[in-house]
């Protein structure tokens, strides 16, 4: 099993494609073609978590946070980021990262969260726009079956809950219509006089590359009229943040020693009690205060965050409770569910949860 085997699985639960634009995630250092002979899973990549990696016999790192965020203009070991890459480099360790990728997956950081606080009826707090596009192609009527077929089975019609979401309209924009459309270009430019109709299919963003290749490898003309736009639609999967509800209301003092025990916290910061039972509850591992009006918008009683400032706590405004857990806390079982899922898609390899405690920050 080579490196590139392995980000196939990751980029199967948290694709790149839907990473933030500010973000750094993927193959940070090393190389694809690499053989992997372990693989370590860690919150942070600092030089202890190599030091381990050494010890594991793993070459490949697997990191929620990634190490190099900003560009490098040396690596002289000056810093703590380029100590990290020097010695990775050294001992011919690859990094990958997934951060902002795997915030934004619906089975993701937040959805562990959500586990973690034994939440249902579960939710994506903020859905991510432009995740949604759609093609549109004319084909031969006897070859449509078979074009649709194949842009299915690479994954086109398959957004949220909803599979095979197609549709074929003629040349006059007839729902579900077979008849003749006008001609078109194709081949060459030479105008086809065989009935054609029109294919539009729907698919997520990540797999435009697969969408398209299939579309030419299936298609019997050899210069392919097609269009893809993208949706104004919110893909209800994908996006930052969850929210859901307990199983049983609880008192506010209550609700935060439940949270300190199942996110296994020091100490939570919070704004003022509002004397009501707390159901309804929003998640978003890391620094979530830019959520806190979404949190509000969706009715919920309490959020559940890191990295709050003063002055956002009195965006509270009487109506809900803001609970700042920490950064590392809130994100600290990322690590578990990354190690569960490679060890379900990689059985009898050696997938290494890290021991390694990377969190900055101390209590007294």
């Amino acid at each position: 099993m080579i490196v590139q085997d392995v980000i196939n699985h990751l980029e199967a639960l948290a694709p790149l494609a839907y990473a933030e634009d500010f973000d750094n995630v993927g193959l940070l250092v090393g190389d694809k073609q690499l053989e992997v002979t372990g693989i370590l899973v860690a919150l942070d990549t600092l030089e202890a978590v190599v030091d381990e990696a050494i010890h594991e016999n793993c070459n490949l790192i697997v990191s929620f946070h990634p190490i190099i965020f900003k560009g490098l203009k040396k690596i002289t070991g000056k810093t703590y980021v380029e100590r990290v890459v020097l010695k990775a480099i050294k001992h011919d360790i690859a990094i990958y990262t997934l951060h902002t990728a795997l915030d934004n997956a619906l089975l993701g950081v937040n959805d562990m969260i959500c586990n973690q606080l034994n939440l249902t009826n579960k939710q994506v707090l903020i859905p991510k726009n432009g995740t949604i596009k759609k093609l549109v192609t004319y084909v031969p009527k006897y070859e449509a079956h078979l074009l649709r077929s194949a842009l299915f089975e690479a994954g086109a019609g398959n957004i949220g809950n909803y599979s095979e979401c197609s549709f074929n309209v003629d040349g006059y924009g007839t729902y579900n219509g077979n008849e003749d459309s006008n001609p078109t270009l194709g081949e060459k430019g030479r105008v086809h006089t065989e009935e054609e109709t029109k294919i539009s299919v729907t698919f997520a963003k990540h797999l435009e590359s697969k969408i398209l290749h299939t579309l030419f490898d299936t298609h019997s003309y050899e210069e392919v009229a097609y269009e893809i736009t993208t949706l104004e639609n919110k893909n209800q999967d994908i996006g930052m943040g969850m929210i859901g509800e307990l199983e049983t209301p609880m008192a506010e003092k209550k609700f935060l020693a439940y949270v300190k025990d199942k996110m296994n916290t020091a100490c939570i910061r919070h704004s003022a009690f509002l004397n009501k039972n707390i159901k309804k509850v929003a998640v978003l591992g890391g620094s979530g205060s830019f959520a806190i009006s979404a949190a509000k918008a969706a009715g919920a009683d309490a959020f559940i965050t890191a990295d709050l400032k003063y002055h956002d706590f009195f965006t509270a405004e009487n109506n809900i409770l803001l609970t700042d857990i920490g950064h590392y806390e809130s994100e600290q079982y990322t690590k578990n569910l990354l190690v569960a899922y490679l060890k379900k898609k990689i059985t009898n390899f050696a997938i290494i949860l890290s021991k390694t405690n990377t969190n900055p920050v101390k209590y007294f």
